[in-house]
């Protein structure tokens, strides 16, 4: 459904205190979010034969906001630093208190002392220290990341049935996560239901957010007590590395830098592991493509961040002044939209129909100066997953017909909530039970699992096949 310009003088006058009194004009603003919204991924593309690659949107409360669909454009507002500014106390909505405490948006829009809300200076001293401090060995964090994922295959093994979602891809990325932050592994099921709550969009989104950030505020104190994490390598977790920065970061940014790379990395990492293995599941081609050898699994990744990645919109963006954007006119303070999945559909990035291969030019990390940090801790995470599920359980088969799959519409993603599937049982298994095999095959993947980017077929290592019509990677193996 759209509305009119709120400022037009056929239209109906607003109440009073709705956003839409201090509204620019250009048109009516469509709603992207709610039941006019769902599912998004038509109604942006009528905005963009409508509006072309900026439209006028209303979010959640309605919310005026422009959003940026087309490709090149987005890429431009990704990479200004100057005309376009991520720090929300320069948004007019904030200014004017349209957005409270309570508001849906302001767990992902209100000004925090991080990285992602600042520019400049302040923001180049933050980023150094978040990048800094999640410089993990790469050999120890894929050691870890195997690990955890043996384990949760030993839970579902001996079934014969799982939930790829709610048994594995919801999980993995939460015990690395924990691990990197030196928590607890009983309490991490509990941050998790709060990161969901979180970027929901809807009530629950300040309940969550406070939830998360009193666990986080929790790990500071025990840090700070001289309680060291004994879960990570050294003792030397994520949260001792920020506190310990040359940068000096104050607890206060200790703390909400905490909340912020938990949230922006676990969200998107679980959504990148269910969709890549739904598409296995139920795509062909791209099978066949992968045992083929035509497309290794890191280029199997960056196919699906084309297609769908994590973030559709990203509601982080502000005008420093009045600027013109794609031919769309824009006042200082508006709101900015990312819609990067909308971008990554242009058809000036892509032909129409047709995959992108050979191609890591997609937008789901962001690029510029606010580029995601652990995009390859996110990408490891999910290579390595993939990998030893499907070489350990190498008939999976999706268990319902694709269309019964359930969906949960987040305003800015949409995420699978379950993805059941059947295979061959295998041993007695059971949950924290190693066997020696299970052993073994870690202690392999150690040595065979390779740094980003090298995934895939390797003449001499054995190849990709594909059972059930899943493709899978075999590794040639002595006998235990």
């Amino acid at each position: 459904m759209t509305y009119p310009d709120p400022r037009s003088s056929s239209a109906p006058a607003p109440p009073p205190g709705c956003p839409a009194h201090a509204q620019n004009a250009g048109g009516p603003w469509q709603r992207i979010y709610g039941p006019d919204a769902e599912p998004l991924a038509p109604v942006l593309e009528q905005l963009r034969r409508q509006y072309g690659d900026v439209a006028p949107v209303l979010v959640p409360g309605d919310i005026p906001a422009y959003l940026v669909l087309g490709y090149n454009a987005t890429r431009d507002v990704m990479q200004s630093n100057s005309r376009v500014v991520c720090d929300s106390r320069r948004g007019r909505v904030y200014q004017d208190g349209r957005i409270p405490a309570d508001h849906p948006l302001a767990p992902m829009t209100a000004y925090q002392p991080v990285v992602a809300f600042e520019d400049g200076v302040p923001h180049a001293r933050l980023r150094s220290a978040v990048v800094d401090s999640l410089d993990f060995n790469r050999h120890s964090l894929r050691r870890y990341i195997g690990r955890y994922a043996n384990r949760l295959i030993d839970c579902v093994a001996s079934r014969g049935t799982a939930d790829l979602v709610s048994e594995y891809a919801a999980q993995l990325p939460a015990l690395v996560m924990a691990w990197m932050y030196g928590m607890p592994e009983e309490e991490s099921p509990a941050l998790v239901a709060a990161v969901r709550d979180l970027t929901s969009g809807n009530e629950r989104a300040a309940e969550g957010n406070a939830f998360v950030t009193r666990t986080m505020e929790e790990l500071v104190r025990r840090r700070r007590a001289g309680e060291g994490a004994d879960n990570t390598i050294g003792g030397r977790d994520f949260v001792s590395r920020l506190l310990d920065h040359e940068a000096g970061l104050s607890d206060q940014e200790v703390v909400e830098h905490l909340r912020m790379i938990f949230v922006a990395g676990y969200t998107p990492t679980v959504a990148l592991i269910a969709n890549t293995l739904l598409v296995l599941l139920t795509q062909r081609q791209f099978s066949r493509d992968l045992t083929s050898g035509q497309m290794t699994l890191p280029e199997a990744l960056e196919r699906v961040l084309w297609d769908h990645p994590p973030i559709g919109l990203l509601p982080t963006r502000w005008a420093a002044g009045d600027m013109t954007i794609a031919g769309q006119q824009i006042k200082a303070g508006d709101m900015i939209i990312l819609g990067i999945e909308a971008a990554n559909a242009d058809p000036a990035a892509r032909e129409p129909g047709r995959p992108v291969v050979h191609n890591s030019g997609h937008l789901a990390f962001s690029t510029g100066p606010h580029e995601c940090p652990g995009r390859d801790i996110g990408q490891a995470i999910a290579e390595t997953g993939i990998d030893i599920l499907l070489s350990t359980l190498r008939d999976l088969e999706l268990a319902v017909p694709e269309a019964e799959l359930q969906w949960q519409s987040a305003w800015v993603s949409r995420r699978l909530l379950s993805l059941p599937v059947t295979f061959t049982p295998r041993g007695s298994g059971g949950c924290g039970l190693r066997s020696r095999r299970l052993l073994w095959r870690e202690w392999v993947g150690r040595l065979v699992l390779p740094s980003r980017g090298t995934l895939g077929r390797r003449p001499g290592r054995g190849g990709w096949g594909v059972r059930g019509g899943v493709t899978v990677r075999s590794v040639r193996k002595r006998s235990c």
